[in-house]
């Protein structure tokens, strides 16, 4: 959530922290500050804001009410604090709800003799620096409301919009499989029955898809003279499910599946009826507000031994109540216990737990010692875990590498009903492929890595169908792959993988059912497990001596092969040191490769890979480094092949 520094300036007054101590707070106290930045002038602070803390602090006033929470504070204004009411009412606007559930409060106004044009500059300009483009006025107007309080809300043309007898008749339903809407730009999508939409009650026609966009049907323009406008609230799972179904995640849409309180709509409306009144003109018809079921807040009990002995430290009733106060929390003292109720935008409270937390956090988390706790006994050895294990050993203790690669494919069996990406839309049914794919992609490495062969293996679950197709089936699987030239598969990838797989039967004394093909070996870990014993205790793990790290260089490596003769008596560490010492601080791996015997002398063969932190070596570069070598070589009488 990115926030304007001086429009939070609008609710704490004088009282705001500068930036460097506002950075400090929220980050030990509320949330992480992702970076702070100047555009067009404007201190923009870029938060962020976990989704528990979505329903109230996607906003302006949010941020700003935290902030006057930590500091003790209070707002010089805020908006939230003065109830409002939706009047005059107005018989003009109907709603009809086909399921409260879903579509929780669906509030309405009527605004005639409005003039849509630019927005004023300050309007514009703060709208731009949070990355914002300006539509018009009446449009800018719901952005900035969203932006500063938190409440989505769409604007309809009252003239484009269906109506009869001068009544305009809304309704909230769920769409129909394969109905389409264009939503504002001009795009249309598809529906499906988990996606809830606004229509015309009358026509029936889509007018826009609930909590995610507004559709084309009723789009403001520079004609338009009268509006509708609506602030609504619907449910956080049924907007979860259809931005996704429709892959439309918007600003909209991201607040109300954090579970917005149905109370703020009517603040919304009011506020965005305020400031379009006061840029576009206009008068007000009246209201409309179908409220099913109004909503609180839950009482939540909570004792100061919880408070206490969850939080590991001595706060003492008065701490604990001035935090509340603070919070903004009602509350009822009985005894060493109270009766507490957060304010209406504060639907993330609703347990014991969450008004620790707050207090917690608001005291300061650096204030609790830390205690290792006593250790706890082993109640069951995991036998998945146990025998992968054991395995990752043997196959470590091989030179096999263990990797980690996707579940998800572009084709493959089970197909995703929601795709995560055009090329992640299925489960994988095995790990063969991924194993090739990480073995293409890691062979043109070994001179780097100063290998003489690529081995890898993966311990995964894959997705099968069952044989009639009707059902998924899921197992852990495992499957290691070998390549020893670069260029792909060699004969000598089977053997190796062979070898290591005698290796696993032995180490798990059982035998591995499984085909070696094209240098990748799988089989199904499960099947394997089930019928192994069940393990007693996990094995004493010992950790390496000396574990070292060191950032790798993203700039490719270039390797070239010096081959000579010496005399025999002239050892491959003497010829090594010369290379070291002629290639300089870009030599990052030596290695012998070749050695033969021959008339009394030796033939030394030698990789060199060069390869820079800095920048992409060239040719040139290398080869003014080669022949320094081999002038090296040559003065001390040794033949360069």
């Amino acid at each position: 959530m990115k926030v304007l520094y001086d429009w939070l300036k609008d609710y704490t007054g004088d009282a705001l922290p500068s930036l460097p101590e506002l950075e400090n707070l929220l980050t030990f106290h509320a949330f992480e500050i992702d970076g702070i930045e100047e555009i067009a002038g404007n201190e923009v602070i870029d938060v962020k804001v976990l989704p528990d803390r979505g329903s109230d602090c996607l906003s302006h006033r949010g941020i700003a009410r935290e902030i006057a929470t930590l500091t003790g504070t209070p707002l010089q204004a805020d908006p939230l604090t003065t109830p409002v009411s939706l009047t005059p009412e107005t018989d003009s606007l109907t709603v009809s709800i086909e399921d409260p559930s879903r579509c929780r409060r669906f509030s309405a106004a009527r605004i005639t003799g409005l003039t849509v044009k630019d927005s004023p500059e300050w309007l514009r300009a703060r709208l731009a620096a949070l990355g914002q483009r300006s539509i018009n006025n009446v449009v800018d107007a719901t952005n900035y409301v969203m932006l500063g309080l938190g409440q989505p809300l769409h604007a309809y043309d009252a003239e484009k919009f269906p109506h009869e007898g001068g009544v305009w008749r809304f309704g909230v339903r769920m769409a129909r499989e394969g109905e389409e809407v264009t939503i504002l730009g001009g795009e249309t999508y598809t529906a499906s029955p988990e996606v809830q939409l606004i229509v015309d009650a009358k026509s029936d026609a889509p007018a826009g898809i609930a909590g995610i966009k507004g559709g084309q049907l009723a789009e403001i323009d520079a004609s338009t003279t009268a509006i509708i406008l609506e602030a609504a609230n619907f449910d956080p799972r049924t907007t979860r499910r259809a931005a996704q179904s429709l892959r439309l995640p918007t600003d909209a849409s991201k607040r109300f599946e954090n579970d917005l309180s149905p109370e703020l709509a009517a603040y919304g409306l009011t506020a965005a009826v305020a400031l379009i009144l006061d840029i576009a003109g206009g008068t007000l018809e009246g209201y409309v507000d179908a409220y099913p079921t109004p909503r609180e807040n839950p009482r939540v009990d909570v004792s100061l031994a919880h408070i206490e002995g969850l939080l590991g430290m001595s706060l003492g009733a008065e701490a604990i109540e001035d935090i509340l106060r603070r919070l903004g929390f009602s509350y009822e003292r009985k005894g060493d216990a109270w009766a507490v109720i957060a304010p209406f935008e504060r639907t993330d409270i609703v347990i014991p737990e969450d008004v620790i937390a707050e207090i917690g956090r608001v005291y300061g988390y650096e204030h609790v010692d830390a205690i290792m706790p006593p250790p706890a006994p082993l109640a069951e050895v995991n036998a998945r875990h146990y025998y992968a294990e054991r395995i990752r050993e043997t196959l470590v203790g091989l030179g096999f590498s263990e990797i980690i690669t996707s579940s998800f494919r572009k084709k493959d069996e089970i197909k995703l009903r929601n795709a995560l990406a055009s090329d992640k839309g299925y489960l994988r049914s095995d790990l063969r492929k991924n194993v090739k794919e990480a073995l293409l992609r890691n062979a043109p490495y070994m001179d780097l890595l100063g290998v003489s062969r690529i081995q890898l293996f993966e311990i995964g679950t894959v997705f099968c169908r069952t044989d009639d197709g009707a059902d998924v089936t899921e197992h852990v699987s495992l499957a290691l792959g070998v390549r020893t030239k670069a260029g792909g598969y060699a004969p000598a990838d089977d053997a190796r993988l062979r070898e290591a797989l005698t290796a696993l039967e032995s180490s798990l004394g059982a035998p591995l059912t499984t085909d070696v093909h094209d240098g990748v070996a799988e089989c199904d870990l499960t099947s394997v497990i089930a019928n192994l014993p069940s393990p007693a205790a996990y094995e004493p793990f010992t950790p390496p001596a000396d574990v070292r790290f060191r950032p790798f260089s993203e700039y490719p490596f270039v390797s070239r092969d010096i081959a000579l003769w010496v005399k025999e008596t002239v050892a491959a560490a003497d010829i090594e040191a010369v290379l070291r010492e002629g290639a300089g601080d870009l030599l990052v791996r030596l290695s012998q490769f070749d050695e033969f015997k021959k008339d009394g002398r030796v033939s030394y063969a030698f990789r060199l890979v060069f390869q820079s932190k800095e920048r992409t070596l060239t040719d040139e570069e290398v080869g003014v480094i080669m022949e320094r070598i081999s002038g090296m070589l040559a003065e001390r009488g040794y033949e360069v092949r």
